[in-house]
C-alpha cells in the first residue's frame, strides 16, 4: 500500500472446487473470492450472463444481524452497490463471444471495522479470475482515492474518508481507466482528473502482482476453449451490404425514438425477406449481424458529419421544461422533462424518528436523507411484472443521492429527515440525471434551504481510434452504440458526483478533460433552464408540512421527560398530538418536537420545558392540574409538570366530604390554590374550597377550627378546660 499496510493474496487453500479461488487480506480484513463459469452457453444467449455478488457476513464483525431474523437475507443496498462497482470493472474485459454463465462471489469473512473492505472487492474478484482458466482480459483492480486536507490518499480509513472533500472509486487495467464513481464537495474538473491519475498509479501495482499470481498457478496458463457463437462470414457480409447504407441514410435524417425504431426495423424486415430458410435458422446470429451493421452506420454518421440520430450537434441539449408544486398533497414536488426523458420527484419531510436505520456488518447508524429511484416498465412502453427495485434502480438512486447530498443543509438549518421518491415517467437516455434535476426543484419547492442548486448531464463518446466525438445529453440509442457513458452532476461552482463507464481501451486524459469541460457547459445550460421555473428555495414550507422545533435541555432532565417506561413522553404526545424525540448528544439532551399544528407544538414545548426547567409554584396563586392519585385522605394533584401537591379531603369543599372519589376522579383536571407547604415533607398544600363560594350562614368550619386549635395546645394549658368528673355534673 505504500503506507505500511500490506495486502496478501493466497490461493489453493479454500474453495478448491471453484474455477478460481483467492483470499485477500489486509490487516484483519479477509475477503474470499470465487469464480465459476459453465463450459457451454445456454441456447439463444448472445450476451455474457455475468453475476457478481458481494456479501458481508455479520460474524465478520462479531455481530448479530439486527431485526427478527438472525441470518443474512437479501443483500443490502451497500452490498448491491459494491457488486455493481465490481461488475462494471470486470464485464468489459471478457471476450465479446464468451457467453457462459459466470458467477463471481466475494464474501467478507473478517473485518477490522476501520478500513473500507469494499475497496478490496474488485482486487479479490480479479484475482480469482487470474488463477482460473476462464477467458478474461485482465488483470484489473480498483481502489478508493480521497482528498483529505488537500492531500490525496489511496484506500483511506473510514475515519479519514469522513473528512474528505473528494471520494472516488476508480477501476482500471495497467493501461486504461475502466470505471469511475464517487462524490465530491463542488470540486473542479482538474482536481477530479488528478485524483484518477493518483488512483491509476496504485492500480498498476495491483495489476503487476496479479500477473505474478497468475504465473504461479499452472491452471491459469491455459485458458479454456469455447465456441459460444455460430459464425457465417458470407451471411454477415450479405446483411452488411444490404443494410449498412440504408441505416446510414436513416441516421442522417432526424427522427423521434418510435419513428426511428420503426424505420430501422423495416430495413431489417426487408433484408430478412431476401434470406433463405437455412440462413434464417440462427436468429441469435442474425440479430448480432444486424446490430453490428446498424452500430457501424450510426457511429460513422456522427464521426463523418457530426449529425446525431435526433438531428442535434454534439454539444446540443434537448428541449427542457419543468414544473413545481404539481402534487398538492406532498411536501414538495417537481417534474423535469428533457426531450423524451421525464422524471417526477416527490418530497416528504419527517422527524428524526423517520430516519433510516443502517445495520451493516461494517457500519451501524442512521441516515436522514433518502432518495429512491423507480423505473416502471411503462416509461419505455414495455410490459414487465412489478417487483422490488433492481440493481440498476439502486445504483441510479445512489448516484442521484450523492449528487444532492452535499447541498443539503445540516444542523439547525435543516431539522428534517428528507425522502425524495422519483418515478421515471418517460425514458430515452439519462433518467438518473433527470432524477437529480427534478430532485433539486422538489427540494426548493419544499422550502429546503439548499446551499446551491444541482443539475446533471450524461455524456457519451464515439471513437474509431483516431477520431473522437464527445456527445452531450445522450439518447438511449447513443448509450448503447457509444464507447463511453459519463454522468456528471454539480452546482455552478463545481462537481458533486460522477459515474463513468468505458467500453473501449485507451481513453487519453486530454479526451477525458474535453469531455468534462463539455459536460460543465452542458450542465450549466440545464441549470439555467431549471432556474427559470424556480430560482431559489421557497421562503417557507408548505402549510401542511410538519414543523419541527429543536432545543437543548439538561442531561439530567432526559429521564424525567421520558418518564418510567416512557409514560411521561407518551402522555405528552397523546395529549398534544405532537411527535417528540429526545437524544443525548455531547452530554446534552436534544429534544425534537414535530407537528403540522403550531398550537400542538407550542403545547408540547411548554410541557417539556416545564419538566426540564421546572418553575416554582407561588403560594396564593391559582392553578389547574390533573389529579394523579386518589388516597383516603385526599388527592395528589399536578401543580406544574414534575411538581405535585396534596389536596386534603378537608380542602375539597366547604361542606364535609366523606369520600374523595365523590368529588374527584383520577385524570380529571381540577382548579385549586396553593396555600402553603408542609414544613415536614416540603409538599405543597392545596385547596379547592377557597375558590368556591362560601355557603350562606356557614359556621361549622370555624367551630371545627376552634376545636382543632384547642387540641393543638399543650396538655397542661388545656387542664382548666377539661369537663368535671361525672359525679359533679349534676
Amino acid at each position: 500500500m505504500g503506507d505500511g499496510r500490506v495486502i496478501t493474496l493466497e490461493t489453493g487453500v479454500l474453495a478448491k472446487q471453484a474455477d478460481g479461488s483467492v483470499t485477500v487480506r489486509m490487516g484483519d480484513i479477509i475477503l474470499l473470492a470465487t469464480v465459476v463459469a459453465t463450459k457451454e452457453a445456454r441456447e439463444g444467449i448472445d450476451f455474457l450472463p455475468l453475476q457478481v455478488e458481494y456479501r458481508e457476513k455479520f460474524s465478520a464483525a462479531g455481530r448479530f444481524p439486527g431485526g427478527f431474523f438472525k441470518r443474512e437475507a437479501r443483500p443490502s443496498d451497500h452490498e448491491v452497490l459494491t457488486s455493481r462497482l465490481v461488475d462494471r470493472a470486470l464485464r468489459p474485459l471478457f471476450p465479446d463471444d464468451f457467453h457462459g454463465d459466470t458467477q463471481v462471489v466475494i464474501t467478507l469473512m473478517s473485518t477490522d471495522k476501520k478500513n473500507h473492505s469494499d475497496s478490496l472487492a474488485c482486487l479479490a474478484g480479479a484475482a480469482a479470475l487470474a488463477v482460473s482458466d476462464i477467458p478474461f482480459g485482465g488483470p484489473v483492480s480498483e481502489v478508493r482515492v480521497s482528498r483529505i486536507n488537500g492531500q490525496f490518499k489511496v484506500n483511506p480509513t473510514m475515519e479519514e474518508s469522513a473528512e474528505a472533500d473528494l471520494d472516488l472509486i476508480v477501476a482500471a487495467t495497467e493501461n486504461d481507466i475502466l470505471m469511475v464513481e464517487g462524490e465530491m464537495k463542488e470540486v473542479q474538473e482538474a482536481d477530479m482528473i488528478e485524483a484518477i491519475k493518483v488512483a491509476h498509479e496504485a492500480i498498476k501495482v495491483h495489476c503487476r502482482v496479479l500477473n505474478e499470481l497468475s504465473a504461479a498457478v499452472p491452471k491459469s496458463q491455459v485458458k479454456r476453449t469455447y465456441e459460444h457463437e455460430n459464425k457465417n462470414e458470407a451471411l454477415e457480409k450479405k446483411i452488411f451490404d444490404f443494410c449498412y447504407q440504408r441505416y446510414y441514410d436513416l441516421a442522417m435524417k432526424p427522427s423521434a425514438k418510435e419513428e426511428r425504431s420503426a424505420n430501422f426495423g423495416q430495413v431489417k424486415e426487408d433484408c430478412l425477406a431476401t434470406l433463405s430458410e437455412e440462413e434464417l435458422a440462427d436468429k441469435a446470429m442474425l440479430n448480432r449481424y444486424f446490430k453490428k451493421a446498424q452500430k457501424k452506420a450510426v457511429r460513422n454518421v456522427v464521426l463523418d458529419h457530426g449529425v446525431r440520430l435526433d438531428g442535434r450537434k454534439s454539444t446540443d441539449i434537448r428541449p427542457i421544461w419543468c414544473e413545481v408544486d404539481v402534487l398538492p398533497g406532498t411536501h414538495g414536488s417537481a417534474i423535469f422533462t428533457r426531450g423524451e426523458t421525464q422524471a417526477i420527484n416527490l418530497l416528504t419531510l419527517g422527524s428524526s424518528l423517520d430516519e433510516q436505520t443502517i445495520d451493516l456488518a461494517t457500519r451501524k447508524g442512521s441516515e436522514d436523507f433518502m432518495l429512491h429511484y423507480n423505473f416502471p416498465s411503462f416509461s419505455t412502453g414495455e410490459v414487465r411484472p412489478i417487483r422490488g427495485p433492481g440493481r440498476r434502480e439502486v445504483g441510479h438512486g445512489n448516484l442521484a443521492l450523492r449528487a444532492l447530498k452535499p447541498v443539503i443543509p445540516q444542523g439547525e438549518e435543516n431539522p428534517y429527515t428528507i425522502r425524495l421518491n422519483c418515478d421515471i415517467l418517460e425514458s430515452n437516455g439519462s433518467s438518473s440525471m433527470a432524477t437529480v434535476c427534478s430532485g433539486t426543484l422538489a427540494l426548493m419547492d419544499a422550502g429546503i434551504k439548499i446551499t446551491a442548486p444541482v443539475s446533471g448531464i450524461a455524456m457519451g463518446m464515439i471513437s474509431d481510434g483516431k477520431r473522437h466525438a464527445i456527445l452531450s445529453d445522450i439518447l438511449g440509442d447513443e448509450d448503447f452504440l457509444g464507447d463511453m457513458d459519463f454522468k456528471v452532476t454539480g452546482t455552478a461552482k463545481g462537481i458533486t458526483a460522477t459515474q463513468m463507464d468505458m467500453k473501449v481501451d485507451g481513453l487519453p486524459y486530454e479526451v477525458l478533460a474535453q469531455a468534462l469541460e463539455q459536460a460543465r457547459q452542458g450542465r450549466l445550460h440545464i441549470l439555467d433552464e431549471m432556474l427559470k421555473t424556480l430560482d431559489k428555495p421557497r421562503e417557507d414550507y408548505k402549510p401542511h408540512a410538519p414543523r419541527i422545533i429543536t432545543f437543548e435541555v439538561p442531561k439530567e432532565s432526559i429521564g424525567p421527560i421520558i418518564g418510567p417506561g416512557g409514560r411521561v413522553i407518551q402522555e405528552i404526545q397523546a395529549e398534544t398530538g405532537a411527535t417528540i424525540s429526545i437524544d443525548e448528544v455531547d452530554g446534552k439532551g436534544i429534544v425534537e418536537i414535530a407537528s403540522e399544528d403550531k398550537s400542538s407544538i407550542d403545547a408540547a414545548v411548554a410541557r417539556v420545558k416545564a419538566i426540564a426547567f421546572p418553575p416554582q409554584a407561588e403560594v396564593g396563586a391559582n392553578y389547574k392540574g390533573k389529579v394523579k392519585t386518589i388516597m383516603p385522605y385526599g388527592a395528589f394533584v399536578e401543580v406544574l409538570p414534575g411538581t405535585d401537591g396534596l389536596l386534603h379531603v378537608s380542602e375539597l369543599a366547604w361542606e364535609r366530604i366523606e369520600r374523595v372519589e365523590d368529588v374527584l376522579k383520577e385524570g380529571e383536571l381540577v382548579e385549586f390554590q396553593v396555600t402553603g407547604k408542609d414544613p415536614r415533607t416540603g409538599k405543597l398544600k392545596l385547596s379547592r374550597r377557597v375558590l368556591l363560594p362560601k355557603p350562606e350562614g356557614y359556621v361549622e368550619r370555624e367551630q371545627n377550627g376552634e376545636r382543632r386549635e384547642r387540641r393543638d395546645r399543650p396538655r397542661r394549658e388545656r387542664s382548666d378546660d377539661r369537663r368535671p368528673p361525672r359525679r359533679d355534673r349534676d
